[in-house]
């Protein structure tokens, strides 16, 4: 006979012999499976929980899982830019900035005048405003309406703006002109919003200036190990007998 578990031995001492025909029926977390308990939730008839017919009381554990983001996972932004992940580099081979700030994420041209989601650009160049601060000096033209307090701020300021009638186009290249110099007293965008980059591989920067700027960006329920499928043998089309597709 095996070595008794703790419980096994319990159930030994209370029930005698007859705990030998008790088998643990316990719900368990699925082989391969792992995560952290978040949160544990009782519904109970006598509480008038609806429950499915003959259930009297359920209880559901949440698990959260932590996953490493991965080439095929999908991202999105908050204006409908979403896309999947191309490839993921070392920090190292990353575009950076002329100091030395390497980018996060870079975002193909195409998908802003092929779905026309403006907005995107407002929040890259607020983004960039916001993180730098700014600072006023004179009274341009294009700063005649923002009241005093606004005209000077210091990094990581936090800045709303209504979507429609909120900043204008030359306000934010104003704005941008005005953004506060670095640790090394440089300013690394300029009025359009843009900047020089160079390549991480060869030091050598780009050719043109690209668009940099600070925006929300988040992971979408679309990871690529949910999707992945493979099969041997299957269900088959009754009609054309080719394989079913899907995963299910």
């Amino acid at each position: 006979e095996t070595e008794l578990t703790p419980e096994e031995r319990l159930l030994r001492a209370i029930f005698g012999e007859k705990a030998r025909e008790v088998r643990d029926t316990s719900l368990k977390v699925p082989h391969g499976e792992s995560g952290k308990v978040i949160g544990i939730r009782v519904f109970s008839r006598e509480d008038d929980d609806e429950l499915p017919a003959g259930v009297n009381e359920l209880v559901r554990v949440y698990v959260a899982q932590k996953r490493k983001i991965s080439d095929g996972d999908k991202l999105a932004g908050r204006h409908g830019n979403k896309g999947v992940i191309g490839k993921i580099l070392p920090q190292e081979d990353m575009p950076f900035l002329p100091d030395g700030t390497p980018v996060d994420i870079i975002l193909n041209t195409h998908g802003v005048p092929r779905r026309m989601n403006i907005g995107q650009i407002l929040e890259t160049h607020l983004g960039w405003v916001a993180k730098s601060g700014w600072n006023i000096e004179g009274s341009p033209d294009w700063a005649v309406n923002l009241p005093e307090e606004l005209r000077h701020a210091q990094p990581d300021q936090i800045v709303s703006t209504p979507v429609f009638d909120g900043a204008k186009e030359e306000e934010l290249a104003g704005m941008l002109s005005c953004t506060l110099p670095n640790r090394d007293g440089e300013v690394m965008v300029d009025g359009d919003g843009k900047s020089v980059l160079f390549d991480g591989r060869s030091g050598e920067p780009f050719p043109y200036p690209v668009t940099v700027g600070y925006m929300y960006i988040m992971k979408l329920h679309h990871l690529v190990d949910d999707k992945i499928h493979a099969r041997s043998t299957g269900p088959y089309s009754m009609i054309t007998q080719q394989p079913l597709g899907g995963k299910a």
